[in-house]
């Protein structure tokens, strides 16, 4: 899966010159805590932060009048605050690399470029939708998490049996396990019974973690 699937396309965006208060505005309008800044021939030139704007802003227990107040905020612009050194991953970027970059560098997002064009921003919110349909989370079903010793084969065999008793499998992730030995796998699966899964599995020297009907 390629960022460009799951990305939020048209990015709302603003401008360098765009005061502190304005850029405030849109995020609480826009429900959204990160802008990505163009300058005027449309190139990607910085990103501001909720929490940086914030930060920035005059502190409630000032002795300035809301006069002076205003006329302060006002006076601040974008161009001021954002950092330019922004991290961006291309429309053809994995997602996994995405979410990587974003893990590595403790960031909740980043622009989608193409070429020298924005087109998009991914973010996390994007990644825990994702990871919901990884784990069948809206789904109906038989959940599972299994360990299974990690040698060549096992998966092969664990979907074999599952799909020889007629389940049908809905989803399956693997995970590290708590040593090199063995692999953490999850599954969910639909026309099967848990009686049935629970006799299959001893026979792949499965250990049972958590076996739950039904969502989640």
């Amino acid at each position: 899966m390629l960022v460009k699937e799951r990305m939020s396309r048209h990015p709302i965006t603003i401008s360098p010159d765009t005061s502190l208060y304005d850029a405030l505005r849109i995020m609480r309008e826009e429900k959204i805590r990160r802008l990505p800044v163009l300058d005027k021939k449309g190139k990607l030139v910085g990103i501001v932060l909720e929490k940086d704007l914030l930060y920035a802003s005059p502190s409630p227990a000032t002795s300035l009048s809301v006069y002076e107040l205003n006329y302060l905020v006002s006076r601040i612009k974008i161009a001021d605050l954002m950092p330019t050194d922004v991290i961006t991953v291309c429309e053809d970027c994995p997602l996994e690399e995405a979410a990587r970059i974003m893990a590595d560098n403790d960031i909740g997002g980043l622009p989608v470029m193409r070429g020298d064009q924005l087109v998009g921003m991914i973010t996390e919110s994007d990644l825990f939708k994702v990871f919901l349909e990884l784990l069948g989370a809206r789904d109906q079903g038989l959940r599972a998490t299994i360990k299974l010793p990690d040698k060549h084969g096992m998966l092969a065999r664990l979907t074999g049996a599952l799909s020889s008793h007629g389940a049908n499998i809905v989803t399956l992730s693997t995970f590290y396990g708590d040593d090199l030995t063995n692999r953490e796998i999850a599954f969910k699966v639909q026309d099967i019974d848990r009686a049935t899964v629970e006799k299959i599995l001893p026979d792949l020297q499965a250990e049972v973690v958590d076996l739950r009907e039904g969502l989640g």
